[in-house]
């Protein structure tokens, strides 16, 4: 498995040695290699799952979806992003200015922060703290202040409503997804994500399989937990259109709305993307034991591992959207507090007594 830090180190050295740069600047030139890095990455993945969504809501309701602009409609997604920059950016009679522009911003940070947690490869993770899990559900509950701030800011009676809603159903899931992150903690005995992904190396290793019930639960929870916490349908009700117009960002137009768009669909590129590492190995490959297989398995990228469980829990959230009915504000919060939460906790408890009898794998 090719380790990314050869890299790392490599251009490192080439900045200090070669250029003969200091700590001030080699460190500066490697933030924003990073930094455009991430936003780079950060719009391809975007453009793909806008495409990816519209083509698997068709699939599912026996349609094309877009096919005029291009092959097979793949340019229509550029088209859009055209339109959504040239598209004049309004403000509203009597909003409050200052926190009508904030609360956009504070969606894309909270997304960009917790985008730069995911690990793509071995030694190529932007954000590896031993506490990691812990700062990843901290910057992600940032999130939460940008839509109701956005519904509040926007002096729109049906705004207010949408961010009232989005605000609890999110504050009450991250409950959940807490408790399924600290349930893989006790597994791996580590906070650090790197540490968690190396814990899922071996064969058979990959949590679902060393926790087996317990760690099972906890990722169907997680994913459930996930889908609200994205704000997606069955849980989309904060963006209920037939009721709330387009809800929060009802009053925002331009790269205003844009943000809350890309957001939406990078949220669910991360719930994915931690789903997958936490529980299903993340960069690390299918090893079942047997030599020649596994070789073979180890030659792929840790990348392209990544990728294709991030992209695989992907299309499962996206078939659960266009499949199931969106549900009220009050089974969804009575699904959390009455149902989800109580299992977490006694799948808690269920984890720390496997562990401490030593019956994982």
């Amino acid at each position: 498995m090719f380790d990314f830090s050869i890299v790392t180190t490599w251009i490192d050295a080439f900045l200090r040695q070669t250029l003969g740069l200091g700590d001030f600047f080699t460190i500066l030139i490697e933030c924003v290699l990073v930094g455009v890095g991430l936003l780079v990455g950060y719009a391809v993945l975007a453009i793909i799952l806008i495409f990816m969504e519209r083509k698997v809501c068709a699939y599912f309701q026996c349609r094309l979806g877009p096919m005029r602009v291009g092959p097979w409609g793949i340019f229509q997604v550029f088209a859009d992003v055209l339109k959504m920059l040239i598209k004049e950016i309004f403000t509203v009679d009597k909003a409050d200015k200052l926190l009508y522009f904030v609360a956009p911003l504070l969606v894309i940070i909270a997304s960009v922060g917790t985008f730069s947690f995911l690990p793509w490869n071995n030694g190529a993770t932007v954000l590896d703290f031993n506490v990691g899990i812990f700062l990843l559900t901290a910057i992600s509950s940032i999130g939460v202040v940008g839509i109701f701030l956005a519904g509040w800011a926007s002096n729109n009676k049906y705004s207010v409503v949408s961010a009232m809603r989005g605000a609890v159903q999110m504050i009450s899931y991250e409950m959940s997804l807490g408790l399924c992150l600290i349930t893989a903690v006790i597994l791996t005995g580590t906070m650090q994500i790197s540490g968690i992904v190396e814990a899922q190396t071996g064969p058979w290793q990959w949590l679902i399989f060393r926790g087996h019930i317990p760690a099972i639960i906890a990722f169907v929870v997680f994913l459930v937990a996930g889908n609200a916490e994205a704000n997606r349908g069955p849980f989309d009700l904060a963006e209920a259109e037939s009721e709330l117009t387009a809800g929060y960002h009802t009053e925002y137009s331009g790269m205003g709305f844009g943000f809350y768009y890309l957001a939406e669909y990078l949220n669910l590129f991360v719930v994915s993307g931690v789903a997958a590492t936490i529980f299903l190995g993340g960069w690390a490959p299918v090893n079942i034991g047997i030599a020649g297989f596994d070789a073979v398995m180890n030659y792929i990228p840790g990348i392209v591992w990544f990728l294709g469980k991030t992209f695989a829990v992907v299309w499962l959230l996206m078939w659960v959207r266009w499949t199931f009915p969106r549900l009220r504000i009050d089974q969804i919060l009575k699904l959390e507090w009455k149902y989800i939460m109580p299992l977490c906790l006694i799948n808690l408890v269920l984890m720390t007594v496997v562990v401490a009898m030593g019956w994982h794998f």
